[in-house]
């Protein structure tokens, strides 16, 4: 299970923990006892308690790195929020890295959405059976522990609330240094999975709004939505009390077959291009930093599947005082009247819009680009200019994590999963909200929103690469690409739009 959190890389795709090999590869490991977070950020202490150090994360291999390197000199507290859980390699590895840090009395504490578990329940269990890790899952009932029975009940007696979500994306260390961003925890959101991979975007922030970050972390672990594992699984873990349990997996993190030297370097050399990055001005310190996230639970149901909450209200009303422009990045695009309405008064007063979704032929979700599809015409109409991020785009090459590219005689295609938008050139936001019914009223989601020209010229540097032709095609109401793609999607996509638009 543990593979909700963090970082790591491997050369294969292997889902089963390989047998504990003679040789022990972990004897060669040795994690660095002369350096803390604490001293790594004794620097800028004093700043971070009146300020926000902001620091864009846009390639997921230094995404990946962070969290590895945080994980490891973590001194008090590891909290974790993440949607999607793969028991891939980056599992694993993030495994290791959380346990080793139990181990030294560190409490990790983990919530991750019920619907989204993808892990054997002995693997869960033995995870959450150490003394410093707690796992709980959030709206329990539609996926572990209960029956096929029970979970079609809860969808057909109760679909509004089994259909609310938690989508948000929190990793939290010592209560003081958070990324947040579009990333789940799996291979193809660090750009290491060897077929398919997300063009995304995380953001580092230190210091003083930290705080309203663990506050909402906490209100979701209060929530009477998140159950204790352990309280839901009726299954008892067969290897809870042995010393051992955990070897077998310490020694895959260890084999270098599995996780590359040359990344175990990267992530040791980690405090020495954090001070190069604060010394070059990339790390921005601000004054004010706002952190918005829903409640747990949404809304309150009282009109049908809407509703909206914070981060839906927050983002209407920056599309609403936009004067200049509005850049957006969402994977999935698909935009109610009322949406379409805020896109038409925005452009009506000049505001030029430019949005980046993903193509028929780079979506992995062709239920949602079969609703977008529906409703693209209209919504050029509004006068917003539209992009589709290509499967093949030119950026892949450099995007992608050089270690992989040297064990690959391919590139993996790549697909759009950004949430970001830019306001004025000079407002940022980065999160987890995609533009959908689903987002705005069911998800709980949470942004990150930062009044810096620095911090969007830099997020702004990378859409505008995306924009150009190798990259992305300009849809309009005389050209898409559909055709890209074969007749068995189209026809896939066709079949999906019976779906009503309020649950995608």
């Amino acid at each position: 299970m543990c593979l909700l959190f963090i970082f790591l890389v491997l050369t294969s795709c292997n889902n089963e923990i390989k047998p504990a090999p003679e040789t022990d590869f972990c004897a060669q490991i040795h994690r660095d006892e002369s350096t803390s977070l604490t001293k790594e950020l004794k620097a800028i202490e004093t700043q971070m308690e009146t300020q926000t150090g902001v620091y864009v994360l846009e390639d997921g291999s230094g995404s990946m790195v962070a969290r590895a390197w945080l994980s490891e000199y973590a001194e008090k507290t590891i909290d974790i929020q993440y949607f999607i859980f793969s028991m891939d390699n980056v599992g694993l590895i993030a495994c290791d890295y959380l346990i080793r840090a139990a181990d030294r009395g560190v409490k990790v504490r983990i919530i991750v959405d019920d619907i989204m578990v993808d892990a054997d329940i002995q693997d869960i269990l033995t995870f959450a059976s150490h003394e410093n890790i707690t796992v709980k899952i959030y709206n329990p009932g539609v996926n572990l522990g209960k029956n096929l029975f029970s979970k079609l009940k809860k969808f057909t007696t109760d679909f509004r609330a089994a259909n609310q979500r938690m989508h948000n994306k929190t990793f939290i260390v010592d209560d003081k240094v958070v990324i947040t961003g579009g990333r789940n925890i799996a291979d193809e959101y660090f750009d290491y999975d060897h077929e398919y991979n997300f063009r995304d975007r995380d953001i580092l922030l230190l210091g003083k709004v930290s705080k309203n970050i663990n506050t909402s972390f906490s209100q979701f672990w209060d929530s009477d939505l998140s159950k204790d594992v352990t309280t839901i699984i009726d299954d008892l873990p067969t290897n809870a009390t042995a010393e051992n349990r955990f070897d077998k997996l310490h020694e895959y993190a260890c084999n270098p077959e599995n996780f590359w030297p040359q990344v175990r370097n990267r992530i040791a050399n980690l405090p020495s291009t954090f001070k190069t990055i604060n010394e070059s001005g990339d790390l921005v310190w601000l004054d004010n930093v706002q952190f918005i996230s829903d409640d747990p639970g949404k809304n309150d149901g009282e009109n049908g599947l809407g509703g909206g909450g914070r981060s839906t209200t927050a983002l209407i009303d920056l599309v609403k005082n936009a004067k200049l422009s509005i850049v957006i990045q969402t994977p999935y695009l698909i935009t109610t009247t009322l949406a379409q309405n805020l896109f038409k008064e925005a452009t009506t007063r000049g505001v030029k819009i430019r949005i980046l979704t993903n193509s028929l032929a780079s979506t992995d979700n062709v239920e949602a680009f079969s609703s977008y599809q529906t409703d693209r015409e209209r919504l050029l109409k509004t006068g917003v200019r539209i992009f589709e991020f290509r499967p093949d785009a030119a950026e892949r090459l450099s995007i992608m994590t050089g270690e992989l590219q040297e064990t690959l005689e391919h590139t993996p295609i790549f697909g759009l999963h950004a949430k970001s938008m830019v306001i004025d050139n000079k407002i940022t936001v980065v999160g987890t909200f995609n533009l959908d019914p689903r987002s705005a009223n069911l998800n709980t989601e949470c942004v990150v929103v930062v009044n810096s020209t620095q911090i969007s010229e830099r997020v702004l540097k990378g859409m505008e690469i995306e924009f150009k032709p190798e990259n992305s095609w300009e849809t309009t109401l005389d050209f898409n690409p559909d055709a890209e793609v074969d007749n068995y999607k189209r026809l896939k996509t066709w079949t999906r739009k019976i779906l009503p638009k309020s649950i995608l």
